[in-house]
């Protein structure tokens, strides 16, 4: 619950350690806790620009991530603070705040590169802050922006191209928001009134051309528009007086400009309303863990020298939470299943049914738990196990009926072989009277109820353990003549053969609920996995559906703007999204 969040300050999510990105444990253990889906909002922008007061705001706080009041940057790598979403109390709110962009210090910008391009793939809302008007200096500061075709992967497989790269990116980028501070210009367009969102716009209009220098004005503005799918922008005034700024965190609002404090609010109020739960693509909510996950997944990758891809991001994801939700599913059905059944069952199907009932729903609790499960590995292995677990419970019916049986047969039938073993029944007439003995104690054995399954096979298999000594018995009744001696050894026979016969169609009955079982638990996989299919296919193509109408609406612009190489490119683009729309799911095979 958001509730549970107690986060009294920001902590280092990403370490900057000499040039070197690490994960700090401490922030993935808060990470790992959060069980709502998440709502990421970053921030990035040059340093000394006021991104941490904008994020503690965000924050409901006055102070928490560091403002620094020197011209040395404060904030080094990337900083997170978990928080109650104030308008939603199923969803947490998770702020990232990045060191400076541009800091002389540092030297090179290959570290600003991968934290520009690390808040990109951890946000649902990136927020962009920098100073003063967008102009030529802004969008140049802005060049990160157009190195993430060369950061960052949508897709693992090597011959991919850029095009059909970029032409993913949509699906997984964030919401862009630009904040422009000290903002000091009319907003007017040939003399009328437009709004920031609208001055963003035009900002981003393209200039005619083809040397070096409009190439380079014209890129990091194709990339925004092409990439984002979504773009916002707000402008605040100068908060005060230039010399109360290093104390902008101890100011209270009515200390600080009326126009500044509204604009901050009406920036807050947009983000706490608008701001998209963090969502991978196939509506996948992302939740602490998961983003945890991510974070360890792009981590590494930069680690090791690789680009970061959504897609193997996705799939390291998808090992963790297929295999818990496997776990899940045959927790669950262990606790039902020793809930529900009472072994020894009167019959097979009795607990057939159960095991049924349980397995239905540990399959809907995978089902719920995973997501690009690739050739259904983890389905296939929940079956597995779950028709092993269904097997043990079969042998360990069949041995709780056996040694119940076995013990009630000998507690009824111990007195009668003492009998035996004193003689009572060796004399004239013994046989009958042992023979009457034995079907009053089967009578007795019938009644007992709860016996299970194995019911016959045990009394028969008792009774055969005993037909030499009853045959003795027989044998030495002198009352009896050989005819008659003869005839009950053909009765006996007779008995046996059909008890025999009884048991094998017993058996045979058995069997065949065994594969009608099997077959039931295959089509219940089939049915709930083509329903999962269908779904998601209905989510992407949504999804894919959104990502065109963006794509064909900067394409119709491109070509009014008479930008027609652009407008081709990004025809390329709208080809392979058509292509990948997912087509039906068709035959299933588990």
């Amino acid at each position: 619950m958001a509730s549970q969040i107690h986060m009294p300050a920001p902590v280092c999510l990403i370490e900057n350690v000499k040039g070197q990105l690490k994960v700090n444990q401490e922030a993935l253990k808060i990470l790992s806790a959060i069980t709502q889906p998440v709502v990421v909002v970053a921030i990035v922008g040059l340093y000394r620009t006021g991104k941490s007061y904008l994020m503690n705001k965000l924050a409901g706080k006055k102070r928490g991530f560091s403002l620094g009041s020197t011209v040395q940057s404060h904030t080094k790598g990337i900083w997170m603070w978990c928080v109650p979403h104030p308008k939603d109390s199923k969803r947490t709110l998770v702020l990232l705040d990045t060191e400076g962009l541009g800091d002389v210090e540092k030297g090179d910008n290959q570290n600003d590169s991968w934290i520009f391009a690390l808040a990109i793939l951890l946000s649902s809302t990136f927020v962009y802050n920098s100073m003063g008007t967008i102009n030529q200096q802004a969008m140049d500061q802005l060049h990160y922006v157009t190195e993430l075709t060369d950061r960052i992967r949508a897709k693992s497989s090597p011959n991919t191209s850029e095009v059909q790269d970029s032409a993913d990116f949509m699906s997984f980028f964030p919401d862009f928001v630009w904040t422009l501070r000290d903002f000091s210009l009319e907003l007017e367009i040939d003399g009328d009134s437009i709004s920031p969102d609208a001055y963003l716009e035009n900002s981003l209009k393209l200039k005619q051309g083809t040397d070096e220098k409009i190439k380079n004005y014209n890129l990091p503005r194709l990339c925004i528009r092409k990439f984002f799918p979504k773009k916002k922008c707000f402008i605040f005034d100068r908060p005060t007086h230039r010399k109360k700024l290093a104390q902008l965190e101890t100011l209270h609002d009515d200390e600080l400009d009326s126009e500044f404090v509204g604009q901050v609010a009406e920036f807050c109020s947009y983000i706490f309303s608008y701001a998209r739960t963090k969502a991978l693509p196939g509506g996948i909510h992302v939740n602490g863990p998961r983003l945890e996950s991510l974070v360890l997944t792009y981590i590494n990758a930069i680690s090791s020298g690789e680009l970061p891809c959504m897609e193997n991001a996705v799939l390291a994801l998808a090992q963790i939470e297929n295999s818990a939700a496997v776990q899940k599913a045959l927790d669950h059905y262990n606790q039902q299943m020793g809930l529900k059944v009472k072994l020894p069952t009167d019959t097979l199907q009795e607990l057939l049914d159960l095991h049924r009932a349980c397995e239905k729903e540990a399959i809907e609790i995978f089902i719920k738990h995973s997501f690009k499960d690739v050739d259904h590995v983890f389905q296939k292995d929940l079956a597995a196990q779950l028709q092993k677990k269904r097997d043990n419970f079969c042998e360990l019916n069949t041995k709780k009926s056996s040694d119940y049986c076995s013990a009630l047969l000998q507690d009824l039938f111990s007195p009668l072989e003492e009998e035996v073993k004193q003689g009572i029944y060796s004399k004239p007439g013994g046989y009958h009277l042992l023979i009457q003995k034995v079907q009053d104690l089967k009578k007795k054995y019938y009644e007992e109820p709860k016996k299970g399954i194995q019911a016959e096979e045990v009394l028969q298999k008792y009774l055969q353990s005993k037909e030499d000594m009853t045959n003795a018995i027989l044998q030495t009744d002198q009352t009896l003549t050989e005819k008659e001696k003869e005839i009950e050894v053909q009765r006996v026979k007779a008995e046996s053969a059909e008890a025999a016969a009884k048991m094998m169609e017993e058996m045979q009955k058995k069997n065949q609920e065994m594969l009608e079982q099997k077959e039931k638990s295959y089509q219940e996989h089939i049915k709930q996995l083509t329903e999962k299919m269908e779904k998601e296919r209905a989510q992407l193509i949504k999804e894919q559906q959104e990502i065109l109408a963006v794509k064909l609406q900067e394409q119709s612009r491109l070509l009014k703007e008479g930008f027609d190489k652009e407008s081709k490119q990004l025809q390329e683009e709208i080809k392979h999204l058509k292509n990948n729309i997912p087509k039906s799911s068709g035959c299933i095979i588990l």
